[in-house]
């Protein structure tokens, strides 16, 4: 275009441009800002459109200040500010997560006489739905419909109603679902997918009938969207059969069953123990494909079962099918083999996965150390803890738990220590179950001063004492001959809202039957 002579308008390069912006896989907001400085070097002077495409670029790139800087350059060749920039700018705060900039902006705009169109408020729901924002969502929907000049449509109500379902708001919800009506504005499949789903996950399963009846007498026809949400609500809740009747209403209206209607049934035979019958569905040449999903499923069911063997052969009829198992399907059978005493197995599958390019994370590394200290391997513990920050997998508190208890059952309440030391070094912060552990670990080796001090550090750290800690202190000095020391934490325990659990209210019934003459 540029060798050409005379020179394409401005109005080809703006096509051009838009239409490499729709290339979204090749990263194409730098290309433009680079062809944008060649067209300034032929001396093609941008119009309106070319730099709200520009500003775009900059702002999908977090320059908004480039962005507001071309706002001014366009003001300077005597386009005024319009709605297309300004939402440009707009969005671009809010891709960049600067979402109160973005109102401010909007409240500039406003304030300027300036009108927002709907695109410009569509992004501004969209932000503050995005991140949780459902006051500052009806907020501005008071706003929006006080000021007048721009009413919210479908795709508004549409997300607003969609956030409150999601954050359980369902009256909420409701109240807009009428509003919206009211205004005669139609709801379309979208809303109701969004109330049922809401209602049903709430709990509300009458709820969720009534309001896809009201759908189907509106003439609205459900998706295989809406069908496979009843289906796997129906499953989770163990109502299979209620499941089927779905299933027949979908295939009645002419939808298809996917791989999701598929895997929906799948998890609910499973849930309920019914591995077997999942097992047909999964055999079944009629159905859908199996994806890895329902391999996981119906591995799930069989190690739930503890039917290992049953699952290693589905794990291999994996490999027959050519599926590649992921990390979720290697953390499955590993926590299952190291549950039922397989422990040779589980590591060997961490070598397996590894070698096959299966990063393990968190979950992982958990079950091996939970397996390896119920086997009384602790050292191994340790040095797998070792090999796991060394491939790049930060241990968490809970792993640091699993190993600080074991060592304190154990009686290495020094080694314990010393893992609760590190944890502390990593940044991490100790729980209250850490907390637990530990002085139970100190008083079965009645270092009682050692657990005073650590029941001062965690208040000192803003982790509270709970029942369980006050009950393992006041059981370490019964059992270590201090009944004083007892009873000041009974009331202390008293004091702050909590009761005995039945181990200590029993070791204090001893005493009252048998005298407390050795204390």
């Amino acid at each position: 275009m540029t060798s050409v002579r005379p020179l394409p308008s401005i109005l080809r390069f703006n096509q051009l441009f838009a239409a490499i912006l729709k290339l979204k896989h090749l990263q194409p907001h730098s290309i433009i800002i680079s062809l944008f400085a060649h067209l300034h070097c032929y001396g093609i002077r941008p119009d309106r459109h070319s730099l709200g495409i520009l500003a775009n670029s900059y702002c999908h790139l977090g320059r908004i200040d480039f962005g507001f800087s071309l706002l001014g350059k366009q003001i300077k060749l005597g386009y005024p500010p319009d709605c297309v920039t300004l939402t440009t700018l707009i969005n671009g705060y809010i891709n960049n997560d600067k979402l109160p900039l973005a109102a401010q902006l909007l409240d500039k705009i406003v304030g300027l006489g300036i009108k927002p169109d709907i695109v410009t408020y569509g992004a501004m729901f969209k932000g503050l739905c995005r991140i949780g924002d459902n006051a500052g969502a009806l907020d501005l929907l008071e706003k929006m419909q006080s000021q007048g000049h721009c009413m919210p449509n479908l795709v508004i109500y549409s997300t607003v109603i969609d956030s409150l379902c999601k954050d359980t708001m369902l009256q909420e919800a409701l109240n807009l679902f009428s509003a919206m009506k009211n205004e005669g504005i139609q709801p379309d499949v979208i809303v109701y997918n969004s109330l049922i789903r809401g209602l049903y996950h709430c709990g509300y399963r009458d709820e969720g009938k009534l309001m896809l009846n009201e759908m189907l007498v509106d003439n609205i026809a459900p998706t295989v969207e809406t069908y496979n949400m009843l289906v796997d609500v129906f499953c989770k809740d163990g109502s299979v059969d209620e499941a089927y009747a779905v299933l027949e209403l979908m295939i009645d209206s002419g939808e298809a069953p996917n791989i999701i209607t598929y895997n929906a049934f799948l998890n609910g035979y499973c849930l309920r123990g019914q591995v077997n019958d999942a097992k047909k569905i999964f055999m079944a040449k009629n159905s859908c494909e199996p994806n890895v999903v329902s391999f996981n499923t119906v591995i799930n069911g069989y190690i739930k079962l503890n039917f290992i063997d049953k699952a290693l052969n589905i794990f291999q009829e994996m490999y027959r099918k050519g599926m590649t198992p992921n990390v979720i399907t290697y953390n499955t059978l590993i926590d299952g083999m190291c549950k039922a005493d397989k422990l040779p197995l589980a590591l060997q599958l961490l070598l397996e996965m590894q070698a096959r390019g299966v990063p393990p994370d968190i979950f992982t590394y958990a079950s091996l150390l939970g397996g390896l200290c119920r086997s009384g391997r602790l050292d191994e513990a340790v040095a797998l803890l070792e090999n796991m920050e060394v491939n790049g997998v930060k241990p968490n508190t809970v792993v640091y738990n699993i190993l600080i208890d074991s060592f304190c059952e154990s009686g290495r309440v020094k080694d314990a220590e010393n893992i609760f030391c590190h944890l502390l070094s990593k940044g991490l912060q100790p729980d209250c179950i850490t907390y637990n552990v530990m002085i139970k670990g100190f008083c079965k080796k009645g270092l009682m001063n050692e657990a005073d001090d650590l029941l001062r550090k965690m208040e000192e750290d803003g982790c509270f004492p709970d029942d369980i800690t006050y009950n393992t202190i006041i059981r370490g000095y019964i059992l270590n001959h201090s009944l004083s020391k007892a009873l000041y934490y009974r009331d202390l325990m008293v004091s702050k809202g909590f009761k005995a659990d039945a181990h200590t209210s029993s070791l204090f019934d001893d005493l009252l039957c048998y005298g407390n003459s050795s204390y």
